[in-house]
């Protein structure tokens, strides 16, 4: 199976990404609306294909992409049945499994920090996906949201801890950078539920937690009750001026097919040193050339009036020119994928 961990740094959230090595088919946790684009690149670039989108609880810190993803994608959504979210297409209950070829998660149900959430552990127990039921020496609030910590005290013993103490524990958000515990160090090293602490430690410790109201709640909770669906139901805007996609690595790119045939419409700039312009490729006229090691010198030279597409050999130092010049100002930027090497092979 394939495991992935991705991180949102302004919610602290960590996606996940489950895929069959095989099948190539992929399920993802918890997503998050603004970081749609870089898991779209992930299973782009993975030859993954997105089956399915779960969230472990209607999210109060944070949207879900789920919706995004699924006009995408053609995903299905799956979440609590408890939640009661629009647009979902598999409403889960405790004791259900769902999945991928390849790949099953038991659902178990884990009340207490919203009545909707989730746990959902691999059928051999060897993961399980927490939500904000259990974080890593730590659990989630209890006190908004239907929170209820004796129902979050019961959720954690009797359906986490029950499990093998090598589970795996894998959370929703993490706000130290840890990514990964396990039942065992929960059971032993949690403050607030480990270490032989009964429901009375809980619930009082929790009663006695002051914690200020989640910034984005108001946002994030209507929006999250419509799968993450913009309240117009339109898509989020998206550059207009090429056919662009961005790698995982955060770069925008364009085809050399592209370029070819819309170069009236771009400042195409080749960024090659001067000892490797000899050989002509097919289908380019007038290029601007600025060698790399001389652009951040002359980037004025670059007109300002079309959007800017950068060339190299291979597309690694040309990506580091648009960047450059998207630090300079410029605004439609996009790198030529592959370079000289993929544009010989058009």
């Amino acid at each position: 199976m394939i495991l992935r961990q991705l991180y949102d740094a302004v919610s602290s959230t960590y996606t996940y990404l489950l895929a069959d090595e095989k099948t190539r088919e992929a399920i993802l946790i918890d997503p998050v609306f603004e970081q749609s684009q870089r898991d779209l690149a992930m299973l782009r670039e993975m030859d993954l294909t997105l089956k399915i989108v779960a969230d472990t609880h209607a999210h109060a810190d944070h949207i879900t992409a789920a919706w995004l993803l699924k006009q995408k994608t053609g995903c299905r959504i799956a979440s609590s049945s408890a939640i009661g979210a629009q647009h979902v297409d598999i409403p889960l209950k405790h004791g259900d499994y769902f999945g991928v070829s390849g790949i099953s998660l038991e659902v178990r149900a884990t009340p207490g920090h919203t009545d909707g959430c989730n746990t959902y552990v691999l059928s051999d127990h060897s993961m399980a996906f927490t939500g904000d039921t259990l974080l890593i020496r730590g659990c989630g609030r209890s006190d908004f949201q239907q929170g209820d910590p004796a129902k979050l005290y019961r959720s954690i013993i009797e359906q986490i801890f029950s499990l093998p103490d090598d589970c795996a524990i894998y959370p929703a958000h993490d706000y130290n950078g840890r990514t990964r515990s396990s039942v065992a160090e929960e059971k032993a090293f949690n403050p607030r539920v480990g270490g032989g602490a009964n429901e009375h430690d809980f619930v009082q410790y929790m009663k006695a937690m002051q914690l200020p109201h989640p910034k984005k709640i108001d946002e994030a909770l209507p929006a999250n009750m419509r799968s993450g669906m913009p309240a117009d139901g339109q898509l989020p805007d998206e550059p207009d001026w090429a056919d662009i996609r961005i790698t995982f690595a955060g770069i925008a790119e364009v085809e050399p097919e592209w370029v070819i045939q819309n170069q009236p419409s771009v400042t195409i700039l080749d960024v090659r040193e001067a000892d490797e312009q000899d050989e002509p490729l097919d289908g380019l006229n007038n290029a601007m050339v600025i060698p790399l090691s001389e652009l951040r010198q002359r980037i004025e030279e670059i007109p300002r009036d079309k959007p800017v597409v950068t060339l190299c050999r291979s597309g690694k130092r040309s990506s580091l020119a648009a960047a450059m010049l998207k630090s300079a100002g410029h605004e439609k930027v996009a790198n030529i994928h592959g370079g000289v090497l993929h544009w010989k092979n058009t």
